[in-house]
């Protein structure tokens, strides 16, 4: 089994308790993981999705017990609840567990440049998040059935994993009005702290790209898009899809960006680099 060494990776949005949890492919990365930083950026439990309907899989047990055993080997891993496990947030400034918890972080990258690191909640304002959430319940259920249903007829024929729920949010004006409109706020919150860079999660929209001098990462989700978001020795970030076929959407270092958000929305990277990395172009 191959292993993959970094420096730093980010995950969020994992959503454990939930059936659309994608915990199988999730406990294949963390099983190939080796890094100094683990960062839980979020929604790592879906503790209102339990509240409401009781629901556990042995793989959620599965992906639990391997962030134990990565702090058990040294990694240093750090918990900031989101929205969906708010209720962990009384927790902050302890330790459970070998995992430390916090409101937020400021990762110091290997380059030098400053993240905050945060789920990215705060950024969602509470009158536009009601009525995206009575909008956004329906299109999430809908697109996540819709990705299921799709899936499995893939699997009868042999074929990979395919985040069909990508492309249809990428069809959604609303959608994509809704993700912009984050994405300004949090750059905009991000140069306000006077940090570099921002990490995220929260919206299910893994994402790269320098916005008004901020460069903005999103890590994704793990009900959708299977991804994460590792940082290499060199302080280069690269988002990574991760199921059958792992393939790179997404890389930042100081100097470069690969791939413009249009070639993101347009699911470009999966089809064209799957299972490669390929080279960075100047940023836009």
């Amino acid at each position: 089994m191959a292993t993959l060494v970094c420096r730093s990776a980010f995950i969020s949005d994992v959503h454990l308790g939930l059936r659309d949890c994608k915990a199988g492919y999730l406990l294949d990365f963390l099983r190939r993981l080796r890094c100094e930083q683990l960062y839980l950026v979020g929604d790592i439990i879906d503790l209102e999705a339990l509240a409401r309907k009781p629901w556990w899989h042995p793989l959620h047990s599965a992906v639990l017990a391997e962030l134990l055993a990565h702090a058990a080997r040294g990694t240093r891993l750090t918990y900031i609840p989101g929205n969906h496990d708010a209720a962990l947030r009384v927790l902050a400034g302890r330790s459970v567990a070998g995992i430390e918890v916090a409101l937020d972080a400021v990762h110091v990258g290997g380059d030098g440049r400053r993240y905050r690191v945060s789920h990215g909640d705060e950024y969602d304002p509470e009158g536009q998040g009601r009525a995206w959430t009575r909008f956004g319940n329906f299109m999430q259920n809908m697109v996540c059935g819709a990705n299921r249903h799709f899936n499995a007829l893939r699997g009868v024929f042999g074929l990979p994993y395919l985040p069909l729920s990508l492309a249809l949010k990428a069809q959604s004006a609303r959608t994509l009005a809704y993700i912009r409109a984050f994405e300004s706020r949090v750059a905009a919150g991000t140069r306000a702290a006077g940090c570099d860079g921002a990490i995220c999660g929260h919206i299910h929209f893994g994402h790269v790209r320098v916005l008004d001098g901020v460069l903005y990462l999103n890590d994704g989700d793990w009900v959708e898009h299977c991804t994460a978001l590792i940082e290499h020795a060199d302080g280069a970030m690269e988002l990574l899809h991760w199921s059958e076929r792992p393939a790179a959407l997404g890389r930042a270092s100081r100097e470069r960006v690969l791939p413009s958000p249009a070639a993101v929305r347009a699911f470009a990277p999966l089809g064209r680099h799957a299972g490669a990395r390929p080279a960075l172009r100047p940023a836009a």
